[in-house]
């Protein structure tokens, strides 16, 4: 066997230059016991949560090759739920940083999570219009709840009910009993898509957002309340002041839990559609923002507040009419409507971008804080003092500086490879690279190319306008300004001599320019110089030059036109060498190996085409990725180079055999540039995603066929992800709130194994024990025989310990499609051998779970089975005994510990319960608050 060529693995070494993504909500997060102070953003695959108080990073929360879409905290600030594109939920433990529960059971990007007012439930609505709600604590599916017939935007548990309230791009709200999992109620007011909801006041109110200027008011009560209808009509009265009526919700047919009944509408003063509608933990205010860069709040008062604010109102109706000679109307059966509960507070207005998302949190003081996510990448925390009338609100903290607000466009290293830069829209920033620290912003035009002069204290940049840029990055000035190109400066090369440099742009020229030092004019020392290019030739072409280079021998000069091909000219003459056609559309990006033998070309055709400089033949063309290549170059002193497009992909491929070597972790969305170190050690990304990924070279060798054969295993496992649904034989509309994973199959093949392995070593003890028994006292008796190495690997002595040590090591998620993937025959073995580990006490509630989930899915070939209904028998006996024990077990501990908990209540003085000792700190202000009035009014007499 010859020998093979052997490769070195570039591997991530870390993401920078992203705040925060856009397509992911901002979520106020607890940590070191302090709140309102850090805020959990998606970045990409990643989760960041920034301290707003340092403007630094306090935690990373790593993902693997999937976005974030939507986070939620849950209520004891102790966990992040988190999810993701590609269906599943992550939970994670905030002191750790671990990832402690995944959930898979959607077939499309989450679009809202929900926790329960205890945090034992999450509800997650996804882009496949189903609703799931998971069990945090089992860490299992209990509901897929299926009636959407649009994206699901948001989901709501409510407190007092156990009813999980859903809106859709349907533009309907569905009320979900989950005691039976189905809709019993919904509602059809809305005449566009629902964008957002919540639920205030104590699950009172429900206030809905679709695409249009008023967020809807429903009353909700309770189908046998004390409340009438006529009442609830009665509070919905016309306001001109900003809140209007409309009409009632109509109920659906059937078993109603609840009431619910439109009373109003509150009108926004902004533009287009709800974007986001969200109120804090409290209930008390309400947060909302469309397309705009406005952020409208309003408040909820008290019941007392809002009875209030009815007499305070009534008083001036019954002063106008008097005033009038009108007749005064009874005012006093009138109950608070929504202009007397409700109060516009000032509106935070945002200046710089759009807002995207934006999170609540009621601070000490009524200081109310405000986090705000932008579309241009900056995360702002705003605070407001509600209890203040008309009060203005302050940015406490603005996170911008840590990444460009627009697209990177390109990016280059520094000859000593510690220095990478970046160029956007409106800024060149320059990068740390061993720490991805930002060092300099300098504030440009849209630059669409740049790279540093040799020396790296400056740095030059092509803009859309044709214009030139040289900047100083010590000083962070832009030392010259030159007009260089008519119109777009698509490409700036270095000359090898270090001395100068070549320009192409849509004016179809290609200019070369020499770099220089010249006195300095703003500076009054006459020997100061700064950097300066002088124009010295230029090569007139007749199409637009979208790319230029030169060979490392200072001999050929490369220039791609708009007509799809390649021209080369002589560098010292400018005379035409020869044309390199054959790409069908436009060549995006080129470079020239270091030995100057090879030019490699990428095309908006998604092909790169391998050229020799000699002769100018096609040694071959690659379809390379699956849409336009944008970047493209050759790793220093090999043949080897890398390749972008905007597919994603990032790719490296040999130019000698052709061979394309690893796909490194794509962007999500289009990959703009990419450059290569002059050391060949790191590879820097930029994409639309906004994400700048640096990948390192390691000492890990790499085998092309194997990474082929993994390549193959990840298209194989995404199909299974996207494939049909497990079907078992005779049953239908099983709905599990769980989905065909990876992991599940893998569980499957490993009970399979398990049953197996099982089965045959239980012949062995089953045939060791017959000659024991047949053995007389004088014949030596054999040994009995050894677990196999599986069990032993696993330290279980017994079958039965082995099969329970494979059914915990099953996530727990992925059981119920593990048991749904067993062949029936495997079915019986298992349910044979249930009642022996059911019987041992261990794990009672993981085997009770698998008993009747293999009872709800093969119910009629069991009871069909003569067989296996004494195990049916045995195991009913067993688990009614077992549970009942369990939940005696539990029930002593719980009410031992509620006796514990009174008696130190009455030895100490205190409560351990938050609401009451709050509501007696609250009294207790009260009393004090009328001792100081009586007081002041003793004093006064």
């Amino acid at each position: 066997m010859g020998l093979t060529k052997q490769y070195l693995r570039y591997i991530p070494s870390g993401n920078f230059n992203i705040i925060a993504s856009s397509g992911c909500n901002v979520v106020f997060l607890t940590l070191e016991g302090q709140e309102g102070r850090f805020v959990g953003v998606g970045a990409c695959e990643d989760i960041v949560v920034w301290d707003m108080r340092l403007g630094e990073k306090a935690l990373v929360l790593p993902g693997e090759k999937y976005e974030v879409t939507y986070l939620a905290s849950s209520p004891n600030k102790k966990y992040l739920a988190a999810g993701y594109s590609d269906g599943t939920v992550n939970v994670f433990d905030l002191k750790s940083g671990e990832n402690v529960t995944i959930f898979s059971g959607h077939r499309g990007a989450i679009t809202c999570l929900a926790y329960d007012a205890e945090g034992h439930r999450l509800a997650s609505g996804a882009q496949d219009t189903d609703i799931i709600v998971w069990d945090v604590v089992a860490e299992a599916g209990l509901h897929r709840l299926t009636g959407h017939k649009g994206i699901v935007t948001q989901v709501r548990f409510l407190k007092k009910y156990n009813v999980l309230v859903s809106g859709s791009k349907d533009t309907f709200v569905k009320f979900w009993d989950l005691d039976t999992s189905h809709c019993f109620k919904t509602l059809v007011g809305h005449r566009t898509e629902v964008w957002g909801l919540t639920v205030v006041k104590e699950d009172k109110y429900l206030v809905t957002g679709c695409g249009d200027s008023e967020l809807r008011v429903w009353s909700i009560v309770p189908k046998y309340s004390s409340v009438m209808d006529s009442e609830i009509v009665e509070r919905a009265v016309p306001d001109t002041e900003g809140f209007v009526t409309g009409e009632e919700a109509t109920d659906m047919k059937g078993i109603s839990p609840l009431q619910c009944r439109k009373v109003g509408s509150i009108l926004r003063s902004g533009r287009g559609r709800v974007t986001s509608l969200t109120a804090d933990t409290t209930g008390r205010v309400i947060g909302c923002h469309g397309t705009d860069g406005q952020v409208e709040l309003f408040r909820l008062c008290s019941d007392q507040d809002a009875t209030a604010n009815l007499r305070k109102r009534q008083r001036k109706e019954r002063k106008k009419a008097a005033g009038a000679g009108e007749t005064v109307p009874d005012l006093e059966q009138q109950q608070p409507g929504l202009k007397d509960e409700v109060r516009r507070l000032t509106a935070i207005k945002m200046t710089d971008g759009r807002v995207k998302s934006i999170d609540l949190v009621m601070g000490r003081g009524e200081e109310l804080r405000v986090a705000v996510t932008m579309n241009n990448n900056t995360v702002e925390l705003h605070s407001l003092y509600i209890a203040i009338k008309e009060a203005e609100s302050r940015c406490l903290r603005k996170i911008s500086s840590q990444g460009h607000h627009s697209e990177v466009r390109t990016v280059a290293f520094s000859s000593d490879n510690l220095a990478i830069v970046s160029a956007s829209a409106e800024s060149i920033k320059m990068w740390n690279r061993p720490s991805l620290a930002c060092l300099r912003t300098v504030d440009t035009g849209y630059v669409l190319t740049a790279c540093f002069v040799p020396g790296d204290r400056h740095i030059m940049a092509g803009l859309k306008n044709g214009h030139m840029l040289i900047v100083d990055i010590a000083s962070g000035d832009v030392l010259e300004d030159i007009p260089a190109h008519d119109n777009e400066l698509w490409s700036i090369c270095l000359m090898p001599d270090q001395r100068g440099c070549v320009s192409g742009g849509s004016d179809a020229t290609v200019k070369f320019w020499q770099f220089e030092l010249i006195t300095d004019p703003n500076s009054k020392d006459s020997k100061a110089k700064v950097l300066s290019a002088l124009h010295t030739r230029t090569l007139k072409l007749e199409e637009n030059v979208l790319c230029v280079q030169v060979s490392a021998n200072n001999r050929l000069l490369a220039v791609a036109l708009l007509d799809s091909t390649v021209q080369i000219f002589f560098v010292d003459s400018l005379k035409f060498f020869i044309s390199l056609y054959g790409h069908k559309l436009p060549v995006l990006c080129m470079d020239i190996s270091s030995d100057s033998t090879l030019i490699a070309t990428g095309s908006a055709d998604r092909n790169v085409k391998i050229w020799g400089l000699d002769f100018g033949d096609c040694h071959r063309s690659i379809f390379a990725h699956d849409d336009s290549v944008t970047g493209l170059q050759f790793v220093p002193r090999t043949h080897q180079f890398f390749t972008c497009g905007k597919d994603g992909r990032v790719k490296q491929w040999d130019a000698d055999s052709f061979d394309k070597i690893i796909t490194l972790q794509a962007h999500h969305g289009e990959a703009r540039a990419l450059a290569v170190s002059p050391n060949g050690r790191y590879v820097v990304s930029c994409g639309s995603d906004r994400v700048l990924r640096l990948f390192e070279q390691s000492a890990e060798p790499l085998v092309l066929e194997d990474e082929a054969e993994e390549e193959r295993e990840a298209l194989d496992n995404e199909a299974l992800v996207t494939g049909e649904e497990t079907t078992v034989p005779g049953q239908t509309g099983l709905n599990l709130p769980s989905k065909k994973t990876v992991g599940s199959e893998k569980a499957a093949e490993q009970l399979l194994e398990c049953l197996e392995i099982c089965r045959e070593f239980r012949a062995k003890l089953k045939e060791h024990s017959a000659l024991v028994k047949a053995a007389s006292k004088k014949e030596k008796v054999p040994p009995p025989p050894q677990p196999p190495a599986l069990m032993a690997a696993y330290q279980a002595a017994t079958p039965d310990d082995f099969l329970l040590e494979i059914l915990q090591r099953i996530r727990s998620s992925d059981l119920e499609e593990a048991l749904l993937l067993l062949p029936f025959t495997s079915v019986c073995e298992l349910l044979s051998q249930l009642p022996a580990l059911i019987a041992r006490g261990f794990q009672t509630e993981l085997v009770c779970r698998t008993m009747i989930f293999l009872f709800k899915v093969h119910h009629k070939p069991i009871v069909n089975n003569q067989a296996l209904l004494p195990v049916v028998r045995e195991l009913q006996k067993l688990a009614v005994s077992e549970v009942n024990h369990l939940r005696d077990m539990v029930g002593y501990n719980l009410h031992g510990l509620q006796f514990l908990q009174r008696e130190l209540e009455a030895r100490e003085g205190i409560q351990l319960f938050m609401d009451a000792t709050l509501e007696k700190r609250k009294k207790d202000r009260q009393k004090r608050k009328k001792e100081r009035v009586a007081k002041r009014a003793i004093m006064m007499l």
